[in-house]
C-alpha cells in the first residue's frame, strides 16, 4: 500500500506559493516545481498523463485510470499552489514530523490531500482492483488567488478551451481535496471580489480647500459599506449548512503624500455568497446601494474573482455514496456546510455532481505553523481508495 506521508513531505518541501497578484519573482513562486515532481511520479508509476499550461509557466497536470468494462468516470480534484509564508513561525518548507503531526506551507492547504489522493492514485494503478471506475486525478494550478487551473478545466468541458486528451469529457463526479476532517462538504458559500475607486482633485496640503479629497469620500463610501455590511445578514434567509451572506472590505489604499490632498482611493470588497445567489447580481446590489446614498461617482471594477457558492442540489448521492465508503474505513462522518469556497462550486456549474472531501482542519489552513494529523493523511488515501473501487 502507497503511504501519503513520504509524498507530502516531498511536495511541502517544494515551494509553490501563488504570489496572489504581487509583482514577484523567485524560486518559491508558483507552482512549476510541484508540477515537474508529479509529472515525474506519474512516469514512474506508468500512467498515462499530461501537461496543459494555463498561464506561462503555470500548468495542470491530468492523469488517468481506465477499467475494464467501467461506465463511471471519477475525477479527484487538488490544487498545486499554497498561500505565501508571511508571518509564518516555523520553516514553510523544512517538512516536520513531530507528535503526530507533519509541519509546513501546505501540510494542510491542500498538499495533505494531494498527497492522500496521489497516494490512491498510486495504489490503484498498482492494485487495478474489480469493480474499480475510471479515475481522472486532477492537479490544477492557482486555486489561491484566480482560480486559473480550474476555470481552464471545466471550460474545456463546455468548449471555452481546447479539449484535454485525457479528460475530453465532464466526469460523472467530483471529489475535491480541501480540509474537512474526514467530513463530506456539500455546501459552501462563494465569493464575488472587486476593487472600488473614489476619485479627487489634487492640491498642496496647505491649502486643501482648494482640492477634492478622495480618501475623505472613501470615507464615506465605508460608511455605507458597515451599513450594508450589517443590514445583508438578516435580509434574506441564511442558508441551513453555510450560513448567511456577507460582506466586508479588506483592503484600502491612497494618496501619494502627506502634504498632498489625494486625488485616488481604492478598496477591495468581498461579498459572500450563499447558494442561489449570483455573483453579477450581488455586486450590483452594492454598486445601487451606494448609488442611492451618495452625491459623487464611483468607479467599481469588474470583479477579479467570481466564485460560485456550491448549493448541495446536485451532490446528494454522492455524498451518500462517499458517506459509505467513509463508515467504512473511519467510521461515521458529518455531511455539512463551510463559509468558505473550493473548486467544487466551479466543477458543479458544469453540472457534475461534486463534494469536497479531505484530511486536515481547515482552521490550520494558512496558519503561521500550518499542520496536519497523520493519522487523517492516511485514513483519506483509504477513503479515496475505496470510493473509486466501489463507486464505478
Amino acid at each position: 500500500m502507497t503511504d501519503p506521508l513520504p509524498l507530502l513531505k516531498d511536495l511541502v518541501a517544494i515551494p509553490s506559493v501563488n504570489p496572489m497578484g504581487r509583482d514577484v519573482s523567485g524560486p518559491e513562486f508558483f507552482e512549476g516545481r510541484v508540477t515537474e515532481y508529479l509529472v515525474a511520479h506519474l512516469a514512474r508509476i506508468g500512467v498515462p498523463h499530461e501537461v496543459i499550461e494555463t498561464a506561462p509557466g503555470r500548468a495542470n497536470v491530468i492523469a488517468r485510470l481506465d477499467a475494464a468494462g467501467a461506465t463511471k468516470t471519477i475525477l479527484l480534484d487538488a490544487h498545486q499552489d499554497t498561500v505565501p509564508i508571511d508571518g509564518m513561525t516555523i520553516p514553510p518548507f523544512e517538512p516536520t514530523e513531530r507528535d503526530g503531526r507533519v509541519y509546513g506551507r501546505g501540510s494542510c492547504d491542500v498538499k495533505g490531500g494531494m498527497a492522500a489522493m496521489l497516494a490512491a492514485f498510486t495504489r490503484l494503478a498498482h492494485d487495478r482492483p474489480a469493480g474499480m471506475a475510471n479515475v481522472v486525478l486532477s492537479l490544477t494550478c492557482d486555486e489561491e488567488s484566480t482560480s486559473l487551473g480550474i476555470n481552464h478545466l471545466v471550460g474545456s468541458w463546455l468548449g471555452r478551451a481546447p479539449a484535454y486528451r485525457l479528460c475530453p469529457q465532464r466526469p460523472d463526479v467530483a471529489i475535491v481535496a480541501e480540509p474537512t476532517e474526514l467530513d463530506i462538504v456539500v455546501a459552501h458559500r462563494g465569493a464575488t471580489r472587486w476593487k472600488l475607486h473614489t476619485a479627487g482633485r489634487a492640491c498642496h496640503s496647505s491649502r486643501p480647500n482648494e482640492g477634492i479629497n478622495a480618501i475623505y469620500r472613501m470615507a464615506r463610501v465605508l460608511k455605507c459599506l458597515e451599513e450594508f455590511a450589517a443590514w445583508l445578514p438578516g435580509s434574506r434567509p441564511a442558508h441551513r449548512l453555510c450560513g448567511p451572506a456577507t460582506l466586508s472590505v479588506g483592503l484600502i489604499s491612497g494618496g501619494s503624500s502627506v502634504n498632498v490632498v489625494p486625488d485616488a482611493c481604492v478598496i477591495e470588497i468581498d461579498r459572500r455568497a450563499i447558494p442561489g445567489e449570483e455573483s453579477q447580481v450581488v455586486k450590483d446590489e452594492v454598486v445601487n446601494y451606494l448609488k442611492e446614498r451618495l452625491d459623487f461617482d464611483l468607479v467599481h471594477d469588474a470583479p477579479y474573482c467570481t466564485s460560485p457558492p456550491l448549493g448541495d442540489d446536485l451532490n446528494g448521492e454522492l455524498a451518500a455514496q462517499l458517506s459509505r465508503s467513509i463508515t467504512t474505513v473511519v467510521g461515521p462522518r458529518q455531511t455539512v456546510g463551510v463559509p468558505y469556497g473550493t473548486h467544487a462550486s466551479r466543477i458543479a456549474k458544469a453540472n457534475v455532481p461534486a463534494v469536497v472531501f479531505g484530511p486536515g482542519n481547515i482552521a490550520q489552513a494558512h496558519t503561521k505553523d500550518e499542520w496536519i494529523a497523520i493519522d487523517q493523511l492516511r485514513q483519506a488515501a483509504d477513503v479515496y481508495y475505496h470510493f473509486c473501487t466501489t463507486a464505478g
